[in-house]
Parts: C-alpha cells; sequence; structure tokens
C-alpha cells in the first residue's frame, strides 16, 4: 500500500522555518550551479552562430587559430582562380584574405587593466562573404586608410571603441568610424580594418586565413579534397561553420568549474536537507509508529521520506532558476583559449540547462533524505506509539 501523495506534500509545508533554509539552501546552489554552466553555453552558442554553410576556411595546417596561421601570397593567388570558387557578378571570385592579429587595448575603466583583442584585416569580398555581420552605426571603413569598425560589444568593454575615437597600437592610431554587430557570433568579439593597410601597419608578409565561397556542396568538398593532398599547399580546409563550432576549448573548463562548485556546494545542500528531515523524522514519530499499525511496510515509510526530501529540493531548484534567469541575455567577456583574445558573449540560459538545474536538486533532496528515511522506517513500532 502507498501513501497518497497528498500527504507527503503537505509535510514538506508543516515545518515552515526549517523547509525555507533548506529551500533557499538549495535554491543558491542551484542558481550558481545555472549561471556557471550558462557561460559556457554562450561561448558554445557564439562560436555555433559563426560562418556561412557555403564557405571553406583555408588556414595553415597546424595552427589553432587563424591568428597563429600563414597563408602566403603565392598560396592565396594560387587559390584565388581554383575552378570550385563561386563568382559574382563581375565574374570575380568569391575569395578574400584575411590578416588577424591580436592587439593590447584598455578597459574603460583603469582599474580592469588591459586585455587582448582580436583585429581583422579584411576586404570588401570578405564583408560579402560574412552576411550575418551589419553595420549598425556610421560608415565602413575606407580602404587604404587607418580606420576601424568596431564591434558594439568590444566598444562598451574597451575605451576609445567608440565612432571618432581613435586607439593605438604598434605605434599606430586607427579613428573608428562605425560600430557593427556580429548576430551573435564570434565576430561580436572582432575589430575589423582593412587587409592591407593590417599588413602594412603590423608588418606582415602574409595573409593569416583564406575564405573562399564555394560553387556548389560538391564544389567545397572537391575543394576541401584539392587543397588536402596538394603538396604546394601544407595548409587544411574545412568548412567556415565547422570550423568555428571545433572553437570551444574555452567552454571546456568552464564545464568542469560549474560542476565542480555544484558538487562542492551540494554537499552542504545535502547536509541541510539531511538537517530536515532528521528533524522532520523526530517531530513524527509517533506519526510513522501509526502508519506502521495502519499497515505501510517499512519501504513505503522509506519511499515517503525520500520523496519528500526531493520535493523540498524540487521546489528550491525551480526557485533557484528563476534567481538565475534574470543573467539570461546579459553580455560578458572572458580570454578564450583559442586566440587567447577577448571574446564577447552572452549567458544563455536554456530550456535544456533548467531541467538540468532542476534534476541536480532532486538528486540533492533524494540523497540527503536517504539516511533519516531510513531511520524512520526502522523504527520499531512500539517505541514509535510511545514517543511523546
Amino acid at each position: 500500500m502507498a501513501l497518497p501523495l497528498k500527504y507527503n506534500f503537505r509535510n514538506v509545508f508543516v515545518r515552515w522555518r526549517a523547509t525555507v533554509a533548506t529551500i533557499l539552501g538549495v535554491a543558491l546552489v542551484v542558481a550558481v550551479f545555472v549561471l556557471v554552466q550558462s557561460l559556457a553555453a554562450g561561448l558554445e552558442k557564439a562560436s555555433r552562430n559563426t560562418g556561412d554553410a557555403r564557405n571553406v576556411m583555408i588556414v595553415r595546417k597546424g595552427a589553432t587559430a587563424e591568428s597563429s596561421s600563414q597563408v602566403t601570397r603565392e598560396q592565396f593567388k594560387t587559390i584565388k582562380y581554383l575552378p570550385q570558387i563561386a563568382r559574382d557578378a563581375k565574374d570575380q571570385p568569391l575569395v578574400s584574405a584575411d590578416v588577424v592579429i591580436l592587439i593590447s587595448l584598455p578597459r574603460h575603466r583603469a582599474t580592469n587593466g588591459e586585455a587582448n583583442v582580436l583585429v581583422r584585416g579584411i576586404t570588401p569580398v570578405g564583408m560579402q562573404l560574412r552576411p550575418q555581420v551589419a553595420l549598425v552605426d556610421g560608415r565602413w571603413f575606407a580602404p587604404g586608410k587607418r580606420e576601424a569598425v568596431v564591434s558594439s560589444r568590444i566598444g562598451e568593454r574597451f575605451a576609445n571603441c567608440q565612432i571618432g575615437e581613435t586607439f593605438k597600437t604598434g605605434g599606430h592610431e586607427f579613428t573608428v568610424v562605425g560600430l557593427m554587430e556580429g548576430g551573435g557570433s564570434a565576430f561580436d568579439s572582432e575589430i575589423w580594418v582593412d587587409a592591407d593597410e593590417a599588413r602594412s601597419v603590423f608588418d606582415r608578409e602574409n595573409y593569416s586565413s583564406v575564405l573562399v565561397r564555394a560553387a556548389s556542396p560538391a564544389g567545397a568538398q572537391e575543394l576541401i579534397s584539392r587543397i588536402e593532398s596538394d603538396k604546394r599547399f601544407p595548409l587544411r580546409a574545412v568548412m567556415e561553420v565547422k570550423y568555428y563550432s571545433e572553437q570551444t576549448r574555452t567552454a571546456v573548463p568552464i564545464k568542469v568549474l560549474g560542476n565542480l562548485l555544484g558538487t562542492a556546494m551540494s554537499i552542504g545542500a545535502i547536509f541541510a536537507a539531511m538537517n530536515t528531515m532528521y528533524a522532520s523524522v523526530g517531530a513524527r514519530t509517533r506519526e510513522i509508529g501509526t502508519l506502521r499499525v495502519l499497515g505501510y511496510r517499512r519501504r513505503t515509510v522509506l519511499a515517503g521520506f525520500v520523496l519528500e526530501g526531493a520535493m523540498l529540493a524540487g521546489i528550491g531548484g525551480l526557485i533557484g532558476c528563476l534567481f538565475a534567469l534574470p543573467m539570461h541575455g546579459y553580455s560578458t567577456g572572458m580570454m578564450s583559449f583559442d586566440t587567447w583574445g577577448e571574446v564577447a558573449f552572452q549567458f544563455r540560459i536554456t530550456p535544456w540547462l533548467a531541467v538540468k538545474g532542476v534534476v541536480f536538486s532532486l538528486v540533492i533532496g533524494a540523497v540527503g533524505s536517504f539516511l533519516p528515511a531510513i531511520r524512520a522506517s526502522r523504527l520499531p513500532v512500539i517505541a514509535a506509539l510511545k514517543a511523546v
């Protein structure tokens, strides 16, 4: 015979002071767990949002990022006229050679110091190949001039990065003439300048990467196979979407940290749940004896107390998710382990992440109530009925 659920549910709220303390403890644990995991989710989303399914990215073999890659001008000239590359209305190949450099810029507040920011030297064709990037204020830079278009998020986080301002790097000054939005992609963490001007200012003989638009899906695979097999090209070719989706190493340590923090804090929450349930057992000794006399078995009493603990923690888990929810969409930034530059992204509290938080709280409640439940199920019937 099973105990009715309403019996367990009502008991959760009978001793409200201890119940509230336990619920809040679990809620804080779940809120921290969800927030840390949402950082990793935001980073992964920024990488997955980057790229066009028609584009192929070409970098040096062994390079972990564009900033550590080199593609020579001779290689670029050879690649530019391969037959698998799409052409525009003027019959020009849709191919762009980029120069990617890390520079150090001061943050808005002097106490925050400096951080590395990714500067991308790009051609007008390169803009055409990245349709998710849109100019939101000002204008695009003029070729041959030391002008820059800054991501809005970078402009919010770094000094001298608004329209009309100038930032200095390597003894040279760039004037900000526009602000852009990358549509939640990795381009939200970049500053764009003219490619040839970047090579001149930063003394770069070669390019960092080449981005091409394939004429067709089959042409993209042919192009990748040709570049990978050609002895003249110590290069790696991969679909642009896949390339950026692989750039998620920064999210791994954040996930590990979230799991470690969640585990450490859950120990305290388990003891809080255990204390509440032990108090409940002590206060309900005669009630437990009555249940046994009425014919409820030990395993039924055990399951009832475990269920109460899980319900208690589950309520805390739901409240913890609500605590974390206001941070959804909040913009932040941190150093990327892939590019070693500042990466701007948003907290992403997804439905699946909220479900994980609630399940995490249920586990805390079940584990924390297990020992008190065993004690309750093993109480001798006669002694329990005589308890004051």
